[in-house]
């Protein structure tokens, strides 16, 4: 006896859905130990350190969290004796931790800090100030004995005066540094520069949208670099600082070695020290392989293949961090040499009879191919309806960013969909990354019509194919994503519904809320202002919510600095005023992007219950 979509019982509740969505944020090796960061759903998404031993490194109530260039990212290191560095959420001060001791400030008061690298018992962090205008920041080494907690002038700074850094590192014998730095008027995958100093003198290499340098010895240094399209690994010689000759790219490869520079802490390669490198290749998912010495490569087998981070290298071991299209997130340890690998945590499988294989889906859009992940409802215990007495609902995912991908990774918050037998389409609309700077920059100057048209196109693909209802598609999205979602409701004809979580409405309106690190990013997205105005109003939502005809849930976060209250509660009123179901939650204390178990288990059901109510079917409890 079959069962009507969207009615099908399901073991993947909203608060299961919660408890298995820790975010993992980096992993290291430590004495015998490896340790990684990981957020706490339970606990208001606080990110804590955990250790293999089972113990929590970092206690309630310190949760370690960046927010330079608002996005953050590398906010702690650890030591091989087993002393943690962290970042602290609420102040931004950078503490030192004796394992089971309290922690102790090494920065003082007022700026903010992220992108910590501890090397040779040396440490370095980007460091913001934002009471200033321009708002400065720098690169900066932090006493590790406190001294610089009460007086500032103890903190030494390698380098200032540029708009934004990333990735600073040390060469092995300390008395050089490599680090990335871009301008305020481009982001980092525009443009950014690989610089080399040697505390006198510094030597800015030509590179075009340089990411990660790392030293392999005292005069070689390996970065990525994307002047062919594709972000590939390059080989530089140094005399001083000082390159010694042109780059060397060591391997080509259809594939990227990196990824938009949203946050500090990502490593998307590591040297080994007998001249090896591991590195993550990106086509839409990941591949994890060693390239030997003579520019061959080969893959590493592991199930990681979706926004892998080599954390952390020891001989032959390795550690990995991110998604899997076969297990939940997780971090492993794998010994390319041996090709042991060692699950340290989370990665439990995914078990195929409830969590579908996603699907690579290529579809034609009007601005070339528009790339997909597609999971079909699934459920062991139900019998889907035949095709011809009714296909199944789908809700079409599209990511923020937008300079951003999905990867067709395996979770518990996909299959809470398809389990209830409600398809999921995952689109990589044009401007998304993992597919070289051609795709990526598709967008430029097209933010608001090539993403929905790409969107629409993926719909319509799906619909055309059989596989779902064209009258039972919604579309969702957050951020970005929330901007396309809206966009394409205004665009009419394709979705029956649309879902916002914090979503961009009004462009004008996000200039003058964005923070410094996208402050133009809108300008090449769109146009620059005033000249570009015209544009910013005709292609905004909230322009055209009149023409919005479909029922629309908006959700948002009350501390949110990136989209503010204010868009969402904009396109609230103007779907009031001209009589469009919808329906508006604000949560309290939640930011730009929703961390706390409660809140993702009220947007779950509030999400379940919109579309049972447009669709037509009464979810099982």
């Amino acid at each position: 006896m079959s069962s009507p979509f969207g009615t099908w019982p399901s073991p993947f509740t909203p608060a299961q859905v919660a408890a298995s969505s820790p975010r993992i944020d980096g992993s290291a090796f430590v004495a015998d130990e490896i340790w990684w960061g990981e957020s706490v759903p339970s606990e208001g998404g606080r990110l804590t350190v955990r250790s293999s031993t089972g113990a929590e490194i970092l206690p309630a109530p310190w949760s370690a969290r960046s927010r330079v260039h608002e996005y953050g990212g590398g906010a702690w290191a650890a030591a091989a004796d087993g002393t943690l560095f962290f970042v602290d959420a609420k102040d931004q001060r950078v503490y030192r931790m004796q394992r089971g001791g309290a922690p102790t400030p090494l920065t003082p008061p007022g700026p903010a800090h992220g992108g910590l690298r501890l090397q040779r018992g040396r440490l370095l962090a980007v460091r913001e100030d934002l009471s200033p205008t321009p708002h400065r920041r720098a690169i900066v080494e932090i006493p590790a004995d406190g001294s610089a907690a009460d007086d500032p002038s103890m903190l030494r700074t390698l380098v200032e005066g540029a708009s934004f850094y990333a990735h600073p590192t040390l060469s092995p014998d300390g008395s050089r540094a490599a680090w990335v730095e871009w301008s305020g008027g481009r982001m980092p995958w525009q443009h950014a520069s690989l610089v080399l100093s040697d505390g006198t003198a510094r030597t800015e290499l030509p590179t075009r949208a340089a990411l990660q340098p790392e030293w392999t010895n005292d005069d070689e240094i390996l970065y990525a670099d994307d002047p062919s399209g594709r972000w590939a690994l390059h080989r530089q010689r140094v005399s001083g600082s000082q390159a010694a000759g042109p780059a060397e790219q060591i391997a080509d490869a259809d594939a990227d070695t990196g990824y938009g520079l949203w946050v500090l802490g990502n490593r998307w390669f590591r040297p080994l020290a007998d001249g090896r490198i591991v590195a993550v290749h990106t086509n839409g998912r990941d591949r994890v392989v060693v390239i030997e010495r003579d520019g061959s490569a080969h893959r590493v087998p592991v199930p990681a293949d979706g926004h892998v981070s080599v954390d952390a290298v020891d001989c032959s071991r390795v550690l990995l961090s991110g998604n899997s299209s076969t297990t939940e997130p997780g971090v492993w340890c794998v010994d390319v040499d041996s090709g042991h690998v060692e699950v340290v945590t989370g990665a439990t499988p995914a078990d195929p009879a409830w969590m579908p294989p996603a699907s690579e889906v290529l579809v034609d859009g009007s601005h070339g191919p528009v790339h997909a992940f597609a999971y079909a409802p699934t459920n062991p215990s139900t019998s889907a309806p035949a095709a011809d007495e009714e296909l199944p609902p789908y809700i079409v995912l599209v990511h923020g960013g937008p300079t951003a991908h999905v990867t067709g990774a395996a979770s518990a918050a996909i299959a809470f969909w398809t389990s209830r037998g409600i398809g999921v389409l995952d689109v990589n609309y044009g401007g998304s990354t993992g597919y070289g700077r051609a795709y990526r920059e598709r967008l430029d100057g097209g933010w608001g019509v090539v993403d929905v048209d790409d969107v629409i196109a993926a719909a319509h693909g799906l619909a055309d194919a059989g596989l779902a209802d064209p009258a039972r598609i919604a579309i969702r999205g957050g951020s970005a994503g929330g901007w396309t979602v809206l966009s394409s409701l205004v665009r009419g004809g394709t979705f029956a519904a649309g879902i916002s979580r914090y979503g961009v409405v009004d462009l004008r309106m996000l200039n003058e809320h964005s923070p410094d690190f996208e402050a133009h990013y809108i300008e090449g997205l769109v146009g620059p202002l005033p000249e570009s105005e015209a544009v910013y109003v005709a292609r905004s939502p909230l322009t055209h919510a009149d023409r919005i005809d479909v029922p629309v849930l908006l959700m948002q976060g009350s501390d949110d600095r990136v989209v503010p209250p204010s868009q969402s509660e904009a396109i609230r009123d103007a779907l009031t005023e001209s009589g469009v179901e919808h329906e508006y939650v604000l949560y309290p204390g939640e930011g730009h992007g929703f961390r706390s178990s409660e809140t993702i288990i009220d947007a779950l059901e509030r999400e379940l219950a919109f579309l049972g109510r447009v669709f037509g079917f009464t979810p099982a409890r």
